[in-house]
């Protein structure tokens, strides 16, 4: 397990935690807050590693040596306890009284804390969440809980009103970058490519960096936008029965496509290419943005979002792609 070193973007949680630690401020209740890949349950490993070090002494992070620190790191620290359950959309009354509520007013084992991690936190039921109430409401001196969720606002206020709430930020997009071409060691426009998708998630950046189809996808759009303009009608429906084979993909498919327009509207209104996402890709666009008008390309940004739409309508989905990439081959000029 990687030390808070190592965690990409989220200073201001860090330094809480850091400050929580050397000052003994320790909440009995937290709520990690953020969307799935932002490092909510990193954050809380390497905190609840850091409130059990033995070696801690003065210092506020964990030092990774001692025994306890080797357990966490093999996820078998006895007095860090990872709350399952066992059906896949709800954490039941049953999961909480078994596993917190029976367990918390015994001892820990050999560390000052006994620390709870529940992840997904927003599939607790509401029965749950009142068996949860009842043991934050009187919790041991020793005892941390830790709520990881993608949507605290699920949760009563009763909850949310005895945690602290941690809320994991965006990561700057420049922090982004550089930790996939140092760590994941991918070339600077795939990773612009993995960024401008990501959107300030981390993991969601490195899950796309290692995925080979996300990069397929986008080579597919390539190569249909670079000869869109002298395609007929057999050459789009061909590339219309393409997009079945990545139909469960097609909102990436589709956002290629928006990237591309907005990079051509970009360069065409500055003349800049700082903020260009397809960079393997400059004399393409800049090809488009000479011939393209303000007016087309808003027509195609326009279009990606009706056919958005329709999908989410359940339209059908071969004509709806069919009208989109007419459109799009209508505004080339």
């Amino acid at each position: 397990m990687s030390g808070y070193k190592d965690v990409v973007g989220h200073r201001h949680l860090i330094e809480y935690m850091e400050n929580a630690v050397r000052n003994g401020s320790i909440s009995h209740a937290y709520i990690l807050n953020g969307e799935k890949g932002s490092g909510k349950k990193l954050l809380a490993e390497l905190f609840a590693m850091s409130l059990q070090c033995k070696n801690r002494g003065k210092h506020s992070e964990a030092c990774g040596q001692c025994q306890s620190c080797r357990q966490e790191i093999n996820k078998n620290q006895p007095d860090i306890i990872r709350v399952t359950h066992e059906k896949p959309t709800t954490i039941g009354v049953d999961d909480i009284r078994r596993q917190v509520n029976n367990d918390i007013d015994i001892k820990p084992y050999s560390s000052p804390y006994k620390i709870y991690i529940i992840d997904q936190a927003e599939l607790l039921s509401v029965q749950a969440q009142n068996a949860l109430l009842k043991t934050l409401e009187e919790p041991p001196e020793y005892a941390v809980i830790m709520l990881l969720t993608r949507n605290a606002e699920v949760l009563l206020p009763t909850i949310r009103s005895r945690c602290v709430m941690l809320r994991l930020r965006n990561v700057r997009d420049t922090l982004v970058k550089k930790f996939l071409m140092e760590q994941v060691e991918i070339p600077d426009y795939q990773a612009d490519i993995c960024v401008a998708f990501a959107q300030g998630n981390v993991g969601r950046a490195i899950q796309l960096a290692r995925a080979e189809e996300f990069f397929e996808i986008k080579e597919e759009v390539v190569r249909l936008l670079v000869r869109i303009e002298k395609m007929d009608l057999s050459e789009l429906l061909e590339a219309v029965k393409r997009t079945v084979e990545i139909k469960l993909s097609i909102n990436d498919y589709l956002d290629f496509i928006a990237i591309w327009y907005r990079d051509i509207l970009m360069y065409k209104a500055t003349k800049s290419v700082d903020r260009i996402v397809f960079s393997d890709q400059l004399s393409q666009l800049k090809r488009c943005a000479s011939k393209m008008s303000y007016e087309g390309i808003e027509n195609i940004l326009q279009a990606l979002e009706v056919s958005k739409e329709r999908l989410r309508a359940q339209v059908s989905y071969e004509l709806t792609m069919e009208l989109l990439l007419l459109s799009v081959k209508e505004n080339q000029g």
